[in-house]
């Protein structure tokens, strides 16, 4: 703490909870209690058995925890996530300084929405694999490179705008949030799910709309930013023909960012190594995306998608396994 009081400036702080004198949630307490030391974050270590030690520290301040064993490749990959996003709120900060009142109406749905996703990316990527780091940018970085090709058509020009476009892009790290919902034993199960269990799996659709509907006033009108990510989340298990889940909704019926989704997930999971089944080549499946079009998948989006994966291609192999 003596060490803190000198160095008001930092980024952010790892706590262990179990340390003598003084412990990690006195540690915490002690940041919560004083103004002055509330633009440090601190990422909380635990065993594997502190569930209740996870919860309170959590409520104490703390922005995320990771389980010891440390894996040292996970917390750097945290630590530069929490970073980025220190950095961001600083943005924020120096930015509501200059803005007048009339800016700052303007942006209040922006800085809304990005704090929302902010709390619902870093539960994404808390401590249940490394691949769902990569799987968030790989995903993130294909809806980006989509969007922007669709943009080029005619049909989509006018949709496709450059604030879109952001939209888009800034939520398709949600699109998976339900899934803190499910349980380990479901969710890390190394093997292929039994009908039982992909149907528990299948209601991550249902936790991660009303994980996101809880964060929103229910007296204000909804930003559309959060809308965007509501129709990714709800729609993209949704099936072109119908037969996807959670409500067999069809064709253009479902809403555009879900049709999206929907591809570019697939598409994601046939390139990605899975405890149960070898990865997909690219050419298989970009084989299988074209089988799939019209019936799991837009015709058109799917189009346009086959356009460009060779380029889909070199962005997300620096973040394969």
């Amino acid at each position: 703490m003596e060490f803190v009081e000198k160095n008001l400036d930092l980024d952010l702080i790892i706590l262990d909870l179990n340390m003598p004198v003084m412990n990690g949630f006195e540690v915490l307490q002690k940041l919560k209690s004083d103004e002055k030391y509330a633009g440090i974050r601190v990422i909380i270590l635990t065993n594997y058995d502190e569930i209740d030690n996870e919860i309170r520290g959590l409520e104490l301040g703390a922005v995320d925890y990771i389980r010891k064993p440390v894996n040292i490749r996970s917390l750097r990959i945290r630590i530069d996530i929490h970073l980025k996003l220190k950095q961001m709120q600083r943005q924020v900060e120096e930015d509501n300084v200059v803005l007048d009142r009339k800016v700052a109406i303007a942006t209040k749905e922006l800085v809304t929405a990005r704090d929302i996703t902010i709390q619902a990316l870093v539960g994404l990527l808390e401590a249940r694999n490394l691949e769902s780091y990569n799987h968030t940018m790989r995903t993130q970085l294909m809806m980006k490179k989509l969007c922007e090709h669709l943009s080029q058509k005619a049909k989509y020009r006018d949709i496709m705008t450059e604030g879109y476009i952001m939209e888009l892009t800034t939520t398709t790290p949600l699109h998976d949030i339900g899934k803190v919902g499910v349980p380990d034993s479901i969710l890390l199960k190394p093997g292929k799910l039994t009908p039982e269990e992909y149907e528990e799996m299948k209601k991550h659709v249902g936790y991660g709309v009303t994980a996101l509907k809880s964060n929103l006033d229910p007296t204000a009108e909804t930003p559309s930013f959060i809308n965007t990510a509501l129709e990714i989340i709800n729609y993209h298990h949704e099936k072109y023909d119908g037969s996807g889940y959670p409500n067999k909704t069809k064709g253009k019926e479902i809403p555009l960012p879900g049709r999206l989704m929907a591809i570019i997930d697939v598409y994601d999971a046939l390139i990605s190594k899975r405890v149960y089944k070898e990865a997909f080549s690219f050419e298989e499946a970009n084989a299988i995306i074209r089988k799939d079009t019209g019936s799991h998948f837009d015709p058109d989006i799917a189009e346009a998608f086959l356009e460009i994966t060779s380029e889909i291609e070199k962005i997300v192999l620096p973040y394969m396994n």
